[in-house]
């Protein structure tokens, strides 16, 4: 049987090289929004390991939505070039490339992670200094340590909608094939759709549908400037800890299908920062039931993650039909050849060549030369 996750997927006018994708990871390196040599170190490599999509990390489209003073920023034009000069260097490796577009809402200005990811009580804004506001769509704080945002009025949700649609004009003009809006983990997005952060009683809050409109309405705004033959990805968390269910993820996810999302990006949690002791435990491709869910249950595309390590999990999510694609965080930390790695184990023939020449002529010549080679990432060392 053929491996899945080296075929080519083809979604609207683009066609991945496989199967295999880097999962939008924040960095937490920007200065001012801005991009740096950090940002094209860090994302080249992947294409250069053969990943047939590299995503960049969560990007913001308002400086008040920044999860910390660190965040890659697409609110203004200015950040255009630093954002090509990615787009042009993971593209030239023969990846594709996508950017996460989001907004943190109530759980923005926060400190990064390696100094304790801590509410920011007074602290400049991102962009010029400016007063860092909260919002949110109730004003109601993340939990008893984030101070409670202003509730967002009728013109400043249209202003978030508008903000989201110029990123996606940004994004274009950057030259990005994929584009994902953020609605998970706790976000401005996930905070409308959430009966326990989302208190209104206007026609963003109350049923479902009405907590549903301004994912929609961002989706219908990104897709009047994001042109029709790129494909549009959500990430969703298909559940969370505090009562949203996969049957509204699955609803979601039918409506945004009909609005133009292609693909939904199956993620969880990020509600509540304490997980529940019944909540979904941790273990490998713990989400990639809610991708099923998804796929099957809303007739859209769906992109598992969440502890995806080996190649032959990720061939098996892909063969029984779980999701279209599967995507790789920390994990390609590890090995950033890992579509290499995964190549080989699943025995694809020709392996190298699904790296650039300049790499994979190397080692091809290398490999005729000792058949009997095993690369490092096949065993603990040279005794075995």
């Amino acid at each position: 049987m053929d491996a899945l996750l080296f075929s080519p997927l083809s979604i609207r006018g683009l066609t991945l090289r496989n199967r295999i994708v880097l999962s939008p990871m924040l960095t937490y390196s920007a200065t001012n929004g801005y991009t740096n040599d950090t940002h094209l170190a860090h994302l080249a490599k992947f294409a250069v390991g053969g990943a047939g999509l590299v995503m960049v990390e969560s990007t913001k489209i308002d400086p008040r939505g920044c999860s910390t003073p660190r965040d890659t920023g697409l609110w203004k034009d200015e950040f255009i070039p630093g954002m090509r000069r990615i787009v042009d260097l993971v593209k030239g490796y023969g990846a594709a490339c996508g950017i996460q577009l989001g907004h943190s809402g109530r759980k923005a200005r926060r400190s990064v992670p390696w100094e304790g990811r801590v509410p920011l009580r007074d602290f400049p804004g991102v962009d010029h200094g400016e007063p860092w506001e909260l919002i949110g769509p109730s004003p109601i704080a993340h939990d008893e340590k984030y101070q409670s945002p202003r509730e967002m009025t009728g013109a400043d949700i249209a202003e978030m909608v508008e903000a989201w649609s110029q990123g996606a004009r940004r994004a274009e003009q950057a030259g990005f094939d994929v584009l994902e809006i953020h609605g998970a983990h706790g976000y401005l997005i996930h905070q409308f759709l959430s009966a326990h952060a989302n208190r209104r009683t206007d026609q963003y809050g109350g049923s479902l549908e009405n907590r549903m409109r301004f994912a929609v309405e961002v989706v219908r705004g990104v897709r009047r400037y994001w042109p029709e033959g790129k494909p549009l990805f959500l990430r969703v968390s298909a559940v969370d800890e505090a009562g949203w269910s996969i049957e509204d993820s699955i609803a979601l996810a039918h409506t945004l299908g009909e609005n133009g999302v292609d693909v939904i990006d199956c993620s969880t949690g990020g509600m509540l920062d304490a997980r529940p002791a019944n909540s979904n435990p941790i273990c490998y491709g713990y989400q990639v039931q809610y991708a099923r869910a998804i796929r099957h249950g809303a007739g859209v595309k769906t992109m598992a993650v969440g502890m995806i390590v080996h190649a032959d999990q990720a061939e098996a999510i892909l063969q029984g039909g779980e999701a279209d694609l599967v995507a790789l965080g920390r994990e390609y930390l590890v090995n950033p050849n890992w579509a290499l790695d995964a190549a080989l184990k699943l025995g694809i023939a020709a392996p190298y060549a699904h790296l650039p020449p300049v790499f994979g002529h190397y080692l091809g010549g290398r490999q005729r030369s000792f058949a009997g080679l095993r690369n490092s990432t096949w065993q603990t060392g040279i005794k075995d």
